[in-house]
């Protein structure tokens, strides 16, 4: 689905971002990656928090081509739209990414230990991967954006 039909959906809203907010983005990202490696933090918790890193990860997209989700389920517009700016052969992973969104909304409102270690280790996996691409998209796309430190 296209930005512009998502913005007229009213899912997406204008949106103009910074170097800093990018930044900071990029260090909510690197700060869960790390706490979802805190021994003694239950499995459900670690893949909560591994998810948002996702999350956060994908909405950089958005901020740089000048969008903001907007409105309820702006989970599921953020990897809508990832599938637009990144093509098709991003489809698989925005559409893993969704499924980890229904995990995580079971984890968060319903019940408690559903995550196993298996899914822990894969999500923590994917996301180390998704950074790569992300550092790599900004590089490529939007160097103004990236911290030189």
């Amino acid at each position: 689905m296209s930005l512009e039909r998502l913005l007229a959906q009213d899912r997406l809203k204008r949106h103009k971002t910074s170097k800093k907010e990018i930044t900071n983005l990029l260090r909510l990202i690197r700060r869960d990656l790390k706490d979802a490696r805190v021994k003694g933090l239950s499995l459900d918790r670690k893949f909560a928090t591994v998810y948002n890193a996702i999350l956060q990860a994908a909405t950089v997209f958005l901020y740089c081509k000048r969008y903001k989700p907007k409105g309820a389920g702006h989970h599921f517009t953020v990897f809508q739209a990832m599938k637009e700016i990144l093509g098709k052969d991003y489809y698989d992973l925005a559409d893993y990414f969704d499924a980890c969104r229904a995990k995580r909304n079971i984890t968060d409102y319903d019940y408690a230990g559903t995550i196993s270690k298996a899914e822990v280790h894969e999500i923590i996996r994917e996301a180390e991967k998704f950074l790569d691409i992300v550092l790599d998209w900004l590089k490529r796309h939007y160097p103004k954006y990236i911290d030189k430190k």
